[in-house]
């Protein structure tokens, strides 16, 4: 017969299974649901799904390719919001700052239709400078693609962000692990990656995890900028066949199930991370 203790902890323990096999339930489901749909309705949505796909493809590797340099951009952000120089920290504080108070769209309309005008602007008081005229004429000839519009608004926005995760999560170690490897005589950049950034990691994985479902759901604002992602491909069917209803359906269901997805996917990394940590 089981003891007290260990139904107490029994108890939790299938609270937490039974949760993991409704997310996998929602997963399945949604994934069932557009498939059913394009299987035994090929008369849209068959066709929708088809045309969607290119959008779906180019929705991943967008948000994949964003959230690699939103990394790099949150570390580096977190390092220098730590940072005791003052001209460092003056300059993340402002980044950071700035950055979180203007909404993504305006930030994505910003890159798009006013950088193209302050390059040509700069690049021609810059072709004035004799020593500087290559640089001029760079930024007179730099065309940024959709695309790379697009990755730069999301990762500098959400770099923002990603900064604060990285500071809290470096602020929540003991200082007496810093010390205690620089007493060991390593420097603070070999104390921070081999003894301080291993341990943040752990306790960020969550809220990164988040970031990314979200970016995922915000890379739909990106059709704005022309990029063939999957909300601009729904608009374009949509447009060509009038048919509002199934198509913005299908999308959503795609939408759907891999937010789900990838939400399981993070909660699979936060467990094993726990068990680490335990």
């Amino acid at each position: 017969m089981a003891t007290e203790a260990e139904r107490a902890i029994a108890i939790p323990a299938r609270r937490l299974r039974i949760t993991f096999e409704v997310g996998w339930v929602l997963v399945i489901i949604s994934l069932l649901t557009v498939l059913t749909l394009a299987q035994f309705r090929p008369q849209p949505f068959g066709r929708i799904l088809r045309f969607l796909m290119d959008g779906v493809a180019v929705t991943l590797g967008l948000t994949v390719t964003s959230f690699s340099l939103i990394l790099l951009i949150g570390l580096i952000g977190g390092l220098g919001r730590l940072s005791k120089n003052p001209l460092i920290n003056s300059i993340a504080t402002l980044y950071v700052e700035v950055i979180r108070g203007i909404p993504l769209m305006v930030q994505l309309l910003y890159i798009w239709f006013a950088l193209p005008q302050l390059f040509d602007v700069l690049g021609h008081k810059l072709k004035g400078i004799s020593i500087l005229a290559g640089m001029g004429q760079w930024l007179i000839d730099l065309k940024l693609s959709p695309f790379m519009a697009a990755v730069m608004g999301l990762s500098i926005c959400y770099g923002a962000y990603m900064s604060e995760i990285f500071r809290a999560g470096i602020e929540s170690i003991p200082k007496g692990q810093m010390e205690a490897a620089r007493s060991l005589g390593m420097s603070y950049f070999q104390a921070m990656r081999y003894v301080i950034l291993p341990q943040a990691f752990r306790v960020i994985l969550p809220p990164v995890g988040n970031e990314f479902v979200a970016l995922l759901k915000d890379s739909s604002l990106v059709s704005v900028l022309a990029v063939s992602d999957l909300t601009r491909r729904g608009r374009e069917y949509m447009a060509r066949t009038f048919e509002s209803l199934e198509t913005w359906t299908m999308v959503a269901l795609i939408y759907l199930f891999l937010t789900l997805f990838f939400s399981r996917l993070v909660r699979i990394m936060e467990k094993r991370v726990e068990f680490e940590v335990k």
